[in-house]
């Protein structure tokens, strides 16, 4: 059963000891992210060297029998490592020192459990939870309320490990499917109607915790929850982005993305993601105070490509800069005086073709991020030449663009327009050729 973080103001909160690993793949630091989402105390986040891998406790038994006594000697309540361990190891784990042990995967399956809103987030993360469940039946997570008093843990999203058996684990996966294919076909049915709406549209995307619910609300005014944590949103969100009078495009928040998703909520992440799949521009947001910029940057590019959206145009807002000291601001450019970051923005400045720096706490430069999303999204401001039967052309034109200026001449129309790229296409091929003299 999962561990909820919802506890009353008379417990204590959990104990956690974190293991992490001293290589560039795994970062300590995103592990206490994700555990402090989980409303958990660090007690230590121990560091461990390079080491050759053993059967037992994927660590050397010395090794292991060091970090046992430290657990012991900080009374903690469990022990979350950063990377996989088998559940062989976990078992082995939990009976050398008592308590629950369980890695990173589990602890980003049971923040998916606790933000799921939708029927469709709540099925899929209980799916993914059965199927890592499934080889780890003689797991135990434990009773931390007897550890810390009061009744934490007993409003978990399912049943108990011990109460499940193989059996009864696969009759309620193949039982979600059933359920999910029936949601999903009601998601397919309400996208459809929404791609009615003669509107195009762009969706939120970055690494989890950048700042994109807080970036659609200001850019929309409208009020989805936000929170200072990873994974505060799991379920797509769309509201209407006016640019310019009745013009405008439907924004959508999707969820965050993180390095090393377990493998058991690839499905129900990529499903979340479909909106991004289907949008016309994706605007990418990155957390420009964040140390490890870079390494996110890369982990939603590869995102991006892996579910076919790498190709798609797009924004990169580098949010939060207002979080980045003034002082180390360099005079004569928008890049900071920090080497690392530098090299980096200078980088993406170099390979993509639209970047921003932004704030949506000081809304600093969201102005000219609004103007290239009005350009990318209706193109720049063109002159057409409409013959004089194509006046539904025109209502067309105000209807899904933005019409400028309209002047009837004795031989044409003269149009100053934006518009999308199938309308221009449209519209091109309706009207007056060059040899007829209106170009």
């Amino acid at each position: 059963m999962f561990m909820t973080s919802t506890y009353n103001t008379q417990e204590e909160p959990i104990r956690a000891f974190l293991v992490g690993l001293d290589d560039v793949e795994h970062n300590i630091g995103e592990l206490q992210g994700l555990v402090h989402t989980l409303s958990f105390e660090i007690v230590e986040s121990y560091i461990l060297p390079p080491f050759k891998a053993h059967s037992q406790f994927l660590l050397g038994s010395g090794k292991a029998k060091e970090i046992h006594a430290r657990v012991q000697s900080l009374d903690a309540d469990c022990i979350i490592f950063d990377f996989e361990i088998s559940p062989t190891q976990q078992r082995n784990w939990e009976r050398l020192t008592h308590i629950p042990v369980f890695d990173r995967n589990e602890v980003i399956i049971r923040i998916f459990g606790e933000r799921a809103q939708t029927k469709e987030a709540k099925l899929q993360v209980e799916l993914a939870r059965l199927q890592y469940s499934l080889p780890r039946l003689a797991h135990s997570y434990g009773d931390m309320a007897r550890q810390r008093g009061g009744s934490y843990g007993s409003k978990g999203t399912g049943e108990t490990q011990l109460e499940l058996d193989r059996r009864g684990i696969q009759k309620k996966i193949a039982k979600i499917k059933l359920e999910l294919q029936k949601v999903i076909k009601e998601r397919n049915t309400m996208r459809k109607k929404r791609e009615n709406i003669p509107l195009p549209n762009a969706a939120l995307v970055g690494y989890t915790n950048a700042g994109k619910s807080s970036l659609l609300n200001v850019l929309t005014g409208s009020d989805v929850f936000v929170e200072d944590s990873l994974f505060a949103t799991l379920d797509p969100t769309t509201r209407r982005l006016n640019l310019s009078g009745k013009t405008g495009l439907l924004l959508t928040d999707t969820v965050g993305f993180i390095k090393n998703l377990p493998h058991s909520l690839i499905d129900s992440f990529k499903a979340t993601l479909e909106e991004a799949v289907r949008a016309s521009l994706l605007i990418i947001v990155l957390d420009g105070s964040d140390p490890d910029i870079e390494n996110q940057y890369e982990t939603v590019c590869s995102v991006l490509e892996e579910i076919g959206a790498f190709q798609k145009e797009r924004i990169i807002a580098l949010n939060k800069i207002d979080l980045l000291d003034e002082k180390a601001k360099s005079e004569d450019s928008v890049f900071f005086d920090q080497s690392d970051k530098k090299l980096f923005f200078s980088y993406l400045e170099k390979t993509e073709k639209h970047l921003h720096f932004i704030s949506s706490h000081t809304k600093e430069g969201l102005k000219e991020l609004t103007e290239t999303i009005f350009d990318l999204t209706y193109g720049l401001e063109k002159t057409f030449h409409l013959s004089l039967h194509d006046t539904a052309l025109i209502d067309e034109i105000r209807n899904t663009g933005v019409l400028v200026s309209s002047e009837w001449t004795d031989t044409a129309i003269i149009v100053k327009a934006r518009v999308k790229p199938n309308l221009e296409a449209k519209i091109l091929g309706e009207t007056y050729l060059e040899e007829k003299g209106f170009f």
